[in-house]
């Protein structure tokens, strides 16, 4: 992989794509930041190069149109309060007024460009888009991991007019998530939950040929407790994928793959914050409740596993962990995570949140920036944000 690195940037300018597309309240609070800092590494180094340095990113879905409610104005101020150099908002991405803004641009300044998406030609990826896009600078930058699987004009197409190499984010979650999958110490475990299984079939049979011991909960856990002939009362499901989970299940067994399910869950007649939690084995399911935790005795089986593992991917929480009373599943996991000996690797998203919010980050050795650019690289896809910062290097 070709980084930031490899190249001599000094005198340049850099065209960096970002990943800020951040959680924010209707007034333009940012809730969250945590993408943003992520960058700072990246944007810090690039400009003690004595390069000038073009930040870009997309923000929210505009659907193709200007629309001030996704304007990157709130972002500019924040990332100016997050370090020293000076930031200037571009007023769009392209077009004769940014490349006066680029003109103007001092070594050692910031110019954020306008919301990419504002531009319809961005997610089409569009040639002349991303040709425009490139002809503001003589280098290209991608530390976005968290838009990697997208093939957009700011993502792909740019590298196809400037050379590209990878920052120090992009660098490092490709080589936490190549090392968990291709180079794992062993007993080697992945932990699925979330809500379907539709999102993750191809992730969990990627796994399958690559881990000792799968633990899958969460709404998704109702399928497979389905297939394996249990009634699972109201809780959500995919009726269409019970088979899929059947052949999943027998397709771990025949390659000695354990698959760790509920043996006994948390239900509730609703989903609320006020519902009252009720435990039951699984094969004993109320039919007018709903599954919305895992219960005590699978809590402590998978804790227990969780001890013994020395590599472990986490993704998805294993309940309705937004209500406290349903939330002590994922919680355990979390604390047991942050307290194993392995390798660990949460893959953004409401794991990564968990996390957080336990204050458990600095006992987890990667947590990724990339939500969906996570699964798909643990699947086993090619990304194409990647892909372009790979083609003129050998990976390490």
């Amino acid at each position: 992989m070709q980084t930031i690195k490899d190249i001599q940037l000094q005198g340049k300018t850099v065209l960096l794509r970002v990943d800020f597309n951040i959680p924010m309240n209707k007034d333009g609070t940012i809730i969250d930041d945590s993408k943003m800092k992520a960058a700072l590494p990246t944007i810090k180094y690039i400009l003690d190069q004595g390069t000038r340095l073009i930040v870009m990113s997309h923000l929210g879905r505009p659907k193709g149109q200007p629309n001030p409610q996704y304007s990157m104005k709130p972002v500019a101020a924040h990332l100016q309060s997050l370090q020293e150099n000076k930031v200037i908002l571009a007023p769009d991405s392209v077009g004769p007024a940014v490349q006066e803004a680029v003109s103007k641009l001092q070594p050692g300044e910031i110019l954020l460009l306008e919301n990419l998406r504002f531009h319809g030609e961005e997610e089409k990826n569009d040639p002349q888009y991303a040709r425009q896009l490139a002809d503001l600078a003589d280098v290209y930058v991608n530390d976005a991991f968290g838009t990697a699987h997208r093939a957009h004009a700011s993502t792909a197409g740019v590298a196809d007019y400037l050379p590209a190499y990878a920052g120090f984010l992009m660098e490092q979650e490709v080589n936490m998530l190549r090392q968990v999958l291709d180079h794992p110490e062993p007993p080697r475990m992945a932990i699925l939950g979330g809500a379907k299984v539709a999102d993750k079939i191809g992730l969990i049979d990627n796994l399958i040929n690559k881990m000792d011991i799968l633990l899958i909960a969460g709404g998704m856990g109702n399928t497979f407790l389905l297939a394996q002939g249990h009634a699972i009362g109201k809780s959500i499901h995919e009726a269409d994928l019970v088979d899929q989970a059947a052949k999943l299940l027998q397709k771990a067994q025949e390659r000695g793959v354990t698959i760790l399910l509920p043996t006994d869950v948390v239900v509730a007649e609703a989903l609320s914050p006020d519902a009252e939690a009720e435990t039951y084995p699984v094969d004993s399911i109320p039919a007018d409740k709903t599954i919305a935790d895992i219960g005590p005795q699978t809590i402590k089986t998978f804790c227990e596993a969780v001890q013994k593992a020395r590599t472990i991917i986490w993704n998805g929480p294993l309940g309705v962990y937004e209500y406290d009373q349903f939330a002590q599943g994922t919680w355990e996991v979390a604390r047991a995570i942050a307290g194993s000996q392995a390798v660990s690797v949460i893959g953004g998203g409401d794991s990564a949140a968990a996390v957080q919010n336990l204050g458990l980050e600095k006992n987890i050795t990667h947590i990724s920036t990339g939500g969906g650019a996570t699964l798909e690289f643990l699947e086993g896809r090619v990304l194409p944000g990647v892909a372009v910062v790979e083609r003129a290097g050998a990976l390490h």
